[in-house]
């Protein structure tokens, strides 16, 4: 999937914690590069705690919240670090980061217009409606199933979970939406919503989108 394409995302809050900006403005940070934003410099710093100058997978995830102060997922973060590690290191540099940030500052604006009842996380209806105005026509069924899978509640002591869908769990949801629709269409070469493949290009299709 390219990053600048389909349903871009903090829907109010800043995706680092108010605990975690008091902290890190204990620090002084150094100098920003030219032509940085020298917050956005600050904050790069402040989450690479290990001072490597790149951020690991780790780093990023625990500078990330959702609005209900819930981590966010690791699958969420690797899937987004994967877009922007333009060198393929593993890890992330500033000039990435700037690509990153302004990336989930766009979701944040996307998920705001659809968590109508500002609860901080979509739910069944409002996340149907963000399907069908990307221009995914799903079913209920399949919305339910999305659901099921992204409730990031299901599973534990809820074993039903809360029914709906976290920030991070919506991105990740949304990007995967659009890349298996992407993949489809290369097969469904009519555009009738049917295609036939064989077996090793069924394994292609799912291996490349993992």
């Amino acid at each position: 999937m390219s990053y600048n394409q389909g349903p871009p995302p903090n829907y109010g809050k800043q995706p680092y914690g108010q605990q975690q900006q008091h902290s890190y403005q204990q620090n002084t940070p150094s100098q920003a590069p030219p032509g940085a934003d020298p917050q956005l410099y600050y904050w790069f710093q402040a989450v690479d705690t290990d001072k490597s100058g790149v951020l690991t997978a780790d780093e990023l995830q625990k500078a990330l919240i959702n609005g209900d102060w819930s981590p966010f997922n690791i699958e969420t973060v690797r899937l987004m670090m994967n877009m922007f590690d333009t060198d393929n290191t593993g890890t992330i540099n500033y000039s990435e980061f700037v690509g990153l940030w302004r990336y989930i500052e766009d979701w944040k604006k996307c998920f705001a217009a659809f968590d109508t009842d500002n609860s901080g996380t979509v739910n069944f209806s409002e996340l149907k409606t963000a399907m069908k105005t990307f221009g995914y026509n799903l079913s209920d069924n399949f919305i339910s199933l999305l659901i099921k899978k992204y409730d990031k509640y299901a599973g534990t002591k809820n074993k039903t979970g809360k029914g709906d869908v976290t920030f991070d769990n919506f991105v990740q949801s949304c990007v995967t939406v659009k890349t298996l629709t992407d993949s489809f269409r290369r097969y469904d070469t009519d555009n009738d919503g049917w295609i036939m493949i064989n077996y090793e290009q069924f394994l292609e299709l799912v291996v490349n989108n993992r």
